[in-house]
This record gives C-alpha cells, sequence and structure tokens, in this order.
C-alpha cells in the first residue's frame, strides 16, 4: 500500500497548460490541465470547470495514481481506437477521418445544440461512406421521442454499432432500449458521473458501458469496475475525458490491461487539439502503441496557461487534495 503523497510533493512540480482545439468540442475551444510529476512519471488533472470538488477529486486520485504507481500490466501492446467527428458539416467529415489513419471504427457527435436531425443524419451517411463501423454519440441530449426518431433515421441506411448516452437518464435509457431492440444503447454519463456507476445496468439501461480512466478515479479502479460490468455481461469500451497525451497514454494503458477488448477505444482525440503537451501519437492501422508519455519542455511552455488560470487550478488541486485527505483514500500496487 503507497500512502497519499502531500499536496506539496503532489503539486511540486506542477504545470498548467491551455491547448487550442480545431474545432469547437463539448461547447469549448480550449481545453486545461493540469500536469503534475512523480516518481512514476506524470499525471494530469482536468476535470471540467462546472465539476464540482466532490467530483473533481476523483480525476485528481487519477493523476496521483498515474505519477506515483504508473500503469497496472499489460496483456497486449497496441490498442484500437475510434476516429472521432465532431458536430461538423457533412463536407468536412473527410479532413476530420484523415486524422485517424486505418481507423475501421467512427463515433460521431450528435443532437448538438442549434443542429437538426438531418444535419445528423448528413454527417452519419458521409462518415459511413468511409469508415465500416459506425457508433454515434449524443451526450444525453434526447429525449425517449427524439432519440427513437433520430436512431430510425440515422439507421435508415445501415446499421449503428451503437448509440452513447441517447438520454440523460437511467429510466430513459431502459425504454429507448425497449423501444429500439436492433440498436446498442451505451451508457456514458450515466456510468462515470453516478455514485452508483452500476445502477444503469441492474435496470437494464445499458449494452455497452463507456468508461474514462480520470472521472473512475485511476486505471485500476476502471479494470475493478470492467470486471463487475463484465460479470452482467456488459463490454466496456475505454474512452477520453478529452485529454490531453498524458491523459490518453493512461487510457491506452488502462485498455491494454483489459483481459478483453471488445470494441476500439475513443482514445483518439489527441487530433482534436492544434497542439499537444507531447508529440503527436500517430495511428497505425487505426492502433495506437502502449507507451509512456513525458510531457516536452518546449511544448508546455508555449501552451502554458495564463497566471490567473495556474492560480485557479493549483487552488483547485489543494481543495481535491483535502477531499482525498478526508476519504482516506491510498493506492495498492
Amino acid at each position: 500500500m503507497t500512502s497519499l503523497p502531500s499536496v506539496g510533493e503532489v503539486l511540486a512540480d506542477a504545470v498548467v497548460v491551455s491547448l487550442p482545439m480545431r474545432v469547437r468540442f463539448r461547447g469549448i475551444t480550449t481545453r486545461e490541465a493540469l500536469l503534475l510529476r512523480g516518481p512514476a512519471g506524470w499525471g494530469e488533472f482536468a476535470p471540467f470547470p462546472e465539476y464540482a470538488d466532490d467530483e473533481a477529486a476523483h480525476w485528481l486520485q487519477s493523476a496521483i495514481e498515474d505519477a506515483w504507481l504508473g500503469p497496472p500490466p499489460a496483456v497486449r501492446t497496441r490498442v484500437p481506437i475510434n476516429a472521432t467527428v465532431p458536430a461538423v458539416d457533412a463536407a468536412r467529415v473527410p479532413d476530420v477521418l484523415a486524422r485517424y489513419p486505418g481507423a475501421r471504427t467512427a463515433k460521431v457527435k450528435v443532437a448538438e445544440g442549434g443542429q437538426t436531425l438531418d444535419d445528423d443524419v448528413a454527417r452519419v451517411r458521409a462518415v459511413r461512406a468511409l469508415v465500416p463501423n459506425v457508433r454515434v454519440d449524443a451526450n444525453g441530449g434526447w429525449s425517449v421521442d427524439e432519440a427513437e426518431a433520430a436512431l430510425r433515421a440515422l439507421t435508415a441506411d445501415g446499421p449503428l454499432e451503437y448509440a452513447e448516452q441517447p438520454c440523460a437518464s437511467v429510466p430513459e435509457l431502459v425504454e429507448v432500449r425497449r423501444r429500439m431492440p436492433d440498436v446498442r444503447v451505451a451508457a456514458d454519463e450515466s456510468i462515470r458521473r453516478a455514485e452508483d456507476p452500476l445502477k444503469v445496468v441492474r435496470a437494464g439501461g445499458a449494452d455497452v458501458a463507456v468508461v474514462k480512466v480520470a472521472p473512475l478515479g485511476g486505471m485500476r479502479r476502471l479494470l475493478s469496475l470492467a470486471d463487475e460490468l463484465s460479470s452482467h455481461g456488459v463490454p466496456v469500451v475505454v474512452s477520453s475525458a478529452l485529454d490531453t497525451a498524458v491523459g490518453i497514454a493512461a487510457g491506452v494503458a488502462a485498455a491494454a490491461a483489459l483481459p478483453e477488448l471488445q470494441f476500439a477505444c475513443g482514445l483518439g482525440t489527441g487530433g482534436l487539439f492544434e497542439a499537444d503537451v507531447a508529440r503527436a501519437r500517430e495511428p497505425v492501422d487505426g492502433e495506437l502503441a502502449v507507451e509512456a508519455v513525458a510531457p516536452d519542455v518546449e511544448r508546455v511552455t508555449a501552451l502554458a496557461a495564463s497566471a490567473e488560470r495556474s492560480r485557479w487550478w493549483i487552488e483547485r488541486a489543494r481543495r481535491c487534495h483535502g477531499l482525498l485527505e478526508q476519504r482516506g483514500v491510498r493506492f495498492f500496487v
């Protein structure tokens, strides 16, 4: 057992970066993150600004695990990834997919505010013309009736691998599965933001679970949850929380340690950034190699956040560390 390092140790080499994005994604055009260094390497603390400290503390726990313990043992050396297609015009789809050479699966954002179902159908159709496996992600943006109508339209000219978080609540997901038995439903927010991650599965609201390292509190906690989900017959898809290269490496390491990996992982979001803290990890034949990542000093300097934002992140990390102390968090090798 490894004790929680002190807040001074955690923040001794901390740096805050601000990464510009190629397109608006999840409502933002820059992604901020605090990077910290420990005896095992680097970790990333980047809960979205709107998250309360109680939830954000899981992200700090994940960063500390990464930097102080490092990854769990791997069972594979490469991990398949999906291309990620933001809510862009259909005409821009080929340019987006070009950043994911060899990818055979694409996740397409749908239900974006200010857009129509026709926009979504056109985008999915453009993706389907270039990639054989298509999944969509609505981020809980539909009602049950809207989800049913949308999924019927989106599957009119081909199947979907699954629909991720079509509605926000667990009862709604259950109803979508009842109405649309031929479309797999994947739960994301209903797992990573829930006090009981298995609630949606026990209720019958998910065929697939989308899991992310940082929101769950680390790679080992993800593996533990994946084991529980497997006992319910629900496979997992390891995905990114719009991570920097450091966070992506943790996601790849977690995916590499899973006994089974049925679906391509959502770990190709590095292509959404104009610049990152380490060199771009180019997929080969749609796969990422399992390897440690260390931030490049020159890149970090160029991407440094403002002094005001750096102070904001440091204070947030201090508060979250205090919560981890209150919870008696310990780390197990």
